[in-house]
């Protein structure tokens, strides 16, 4: 979005796959850094790169820039600009594996003690880096209440909040369903899809997964007869899988989550995991439910509420509630919001 609304910019990026966003950011926009010319394989396990990303992005040349906009989930923010230069980070998160996340990825990635003790340093590193970087943003915008909150902890600085643009116009009002519950996720150890498996396994109600990444194996393995694992799938057959939804599920903790958002466009209710930005979109009682503990017991719970309070739930308003997260909304306040600060 922000590439349409500033179609004469150049677009700058640590790395860049022009088979996976050609189609999105042409090539001729796109100024990447250093790290292009490393070999492939290794720029498709960034992780082996991290502690080269900070000089990737110190090394690009703003100075010819009035307004640079930096959206950042973990190293943008740090572009060094010019004092003549405005610059506005559009901030997803702080960094989570280098901060509030920290301990957690060494547990789920389970890192030999040689590996775990050169992991850490490397994170030390990387964490006094982003404490300086941190300092650079003219200003900040968060994208959600949850992660202004997480912006004030770890950056010790203020933001604002606009929430991310949904594009809630390709999604139509479906006041039926198929019967089946629908996650859309990437599928990691993170996002803890396993535990929404283990419940419809236990209750066996249909659950619809769609989705990719390391744990596909390990999803499919312990699927029972009324879970489909269906890995990757276009936006396309996304949509009509969340057309004919009984209604959504958000299994972890989000700092915004633009899935779920997608389905309530379609009229469905969410029952999401009641921390993070579910909090900010999901309103109990009409468009969904939640459950506080990710556990079985807690799941099955909030699940067994959403099916009773089912008929009471109206697919209109739904729909109504998703546009305050429109892609229009968002261009507006981005652009009032630059507006008064250059």
């Amino acid at each position: 979005v922000f590439s349409e609304m500033f179609p004469d910019a150049p677009i700058y990026t640590a790395f860049y796959d022009e088979n996976k966003c050609g189609e999105m950011f042409p090539r001729d926009r796109v100024k990447t850094s250093f790290l292009q010319k490393f070999p492939r394989f290794l720029r498709k396990r960034y992780r082996f790169l991290l502690p080269f990303i900070p000089r990737a992005i110190e090394s690009f040349d703003f100075s010819e820039f009035d307004l640079v906009i930096s959206s950042s989930g973990a190293f943008s923010h740090g572009a060094i600009t010019s004092p003549s230069t405005t610059h506005v980070c559009y901030c997803h998160s702080p960094m989570r594996y280098a901060w509030d996340y920290s301990h957690k990825y060494f547990k789920d990635n389970h890192f030999s003690f040689f590996t775990k003790f050169f992991a850490s340093r490397m994170l030390f590193k990387i964490r006094q880096w982003d404490m300086v970087a941190s300092s650079r943003p003219d200003f900040y915008l968060a994208n959600s209440f949850h992660v202004k909150k997480r912006i004030s902890k770890y950056f010790r600085t203020k933001s604002s909040v606009i929430y991310p643009p949904v594009d809630v116009d390709r999604f139509e009002l479906s006041e039926s369903n198929e019967g089946y519950f629908l996650i859309v996720s990437a599928l990691t150890s993170f996002k803890k899809i396993d535990l929404a498996v283990s419940l419809f396994n236990k209750i066996g109600k249909r659950l619809v997964v769609i989705g990719d990444g390391d744990q596909i194996g390990y999803l499919k393995s312990i699927a029972g007869p009324a879970v489909d694992i269906l890995g990757y799938k276009g936006d396309e057959v996304v949509v009509e899988y969340m057309k004919n939804c009984r209604a959504f599920i958000m299994v972890n903790e989000e700092d915004f989550g633009i899935t779920p958002i997608e389905a309530m466009a379609c009229g469905k209710p969410v029952l999401a995991y009641g921390k993070g930005g579910a909090l900010e979109s999901v309103v109990a009682g009409k468009t969904g439910e939640f459950f506080y503990e990710q556990s079985l017991s807690a799941m099955e719970d909030a699940l067994g509420r959403l099916i009773v309070n089912e008929e009471n739930y109206n697919p209109k308003e739904i729909r109504k509630h998703a546009f305050n997260f429109s892609k229009k909304r968002f261009i507006k306040e981005i652009n009032e919001f630059i507006s008064k600060v250059s």
